[in-house]
């Protein structure tokens, strides 16, 4: 495998604790895609508004990930950041900001994410009015798609290009559409463009059954996995906790268990990224052993957990996997 400079560099220097942690959560990840089998990520927290997207469009190109499970929030802000990026708002001292200066945000319109201000109108408005387009265009129709195929709908059809102010190669949507990613998007309706879904539905403009559920998406991702996973199960690769992990991970234990199809293989690789404190009690914080007891992953399933922050971490497992 080629080494560029920052897998010198980690390679050097990572020898130890966290850091060692992450060399070796990156070897298993190029190991196990030398070894043919496919890898999900799934994307918890706020890594678009991040900016991932500058490594993960280049993993999605190289084809170094085969299917994606990410929040709501992340499917549409990294079209935000793409559309908006001039007039988001840095605030370094976010720390220090006091309730008044919270409220004067909101009453600029620009919600913050840590360090970060989403400006509501050029992003969250301007994606809504081209989006409900192609909502109430399908619900005419009688058509009905996931909250992902509504996305990339939108993007394949240009309206946006007029918008873009980032480079697009560091959009990992636009990665996404130009690769057909598959793609999952449980409990899309927390996000804004959700929410917003939401509020038609009861002004009675759209009908919820446009929207296809997450039940429907649990369904396609066994069928999914069911036809990818040979004998050789799937990689998973975890950024942060909640639902984007915990929704496609539970697959496994729901073919084998509930539809009694003794013969799906586990998750094949695991690595959790997350700066959660160690704890049984919840599902970010808990160890990699304890998805044994859930029929999730097997004994010797190569099991990694970086605990540190995702927005450190993530590019330089990515720039290893990339040989950068």
């Amino acid at each position: 495998m080629r080494k560029g400079p920052v897998s010198e560099f980690i390679e050097k220097h990572y020898r130890h604790f966290n850091a060692a942690a992450l060399v070796d959560a990156a070897k298993g990840y190029v190991r196990h895609l030398n070894e043919n089998k496919k890898m999900l990520i799934s994307l918890a927290g706020a890594m678009s508004t991040g900016e991932l997207g500058i490594s993960l469009a280049e993993i999605i190109r190289q084809d170094k990930v085969h299917i994606i499970s990410c929040t709501g929030a992340n499917l549409e802000e990294d079209i935000m950041n793409l559309v908006a990026h001039s007039h988001y708002k840095r605030v370094p001292h976010y720390r220090d900001l006091t309730p008044r200066q919270e409220w004067d945000l909101l009453e600029k319109g620009l919600n913050r994410v840590t360090d970060t201000c989403i400006p509501e109108e050029e992003a969250f408005r301007r994606l809504q009015k081209h989006v409900f387009e192609i909502w109430k265009e399908a619900e005419e129709k009688g058509e009905r798609y996931f909250p992902h195929e509504f996305m990339f709908k939108m993007l394949r059809s240009g309206v946006l290009e007029q918008y873009y102010e980032i480079d697009p190669a560091n959009s990992w949507m636009l990665a996404a559409v130009e690769k057909e990613l598959p793609m999952i998007v449980p409990g899309w309706e927390d996000s804004t463009m959700g929410n917003i879904f939401a509020s038609y539905c009861m002004k009675g403009e759209l009908k919820p059954t446009t929207m296809r559920s997450g039940i429907e998406y649990m369904t396609w991702l066994a069928d999914w996995y069911i036809q990818n996973a040979e004998d050789v199960g799937i990689g998973f690769f975890q950024i942060g906790g909640g639902i984007a992990g915990d929704f496609p991970i539970c697959v496994v234990p729901m073919l084998y268990q509930d539809m009694e199809m003794e013969n799906v293989p586990f998750w094949s690789y695991f690595c959790q990224i997350s700066d959660s404190t160690t704890s049984y009690g919840s599902y970010s914080g808990a160890v990699p052993n304890e998805k044994i007891t859930w029929g999730k992953l097997d004994i010797n399933t190569p099991k990694f957990i970086v605990e540190s922050d995702a927005s450190i971490v993530a590019p330089l497992i990515f720039g290893y996997v990339l040989g950068w």
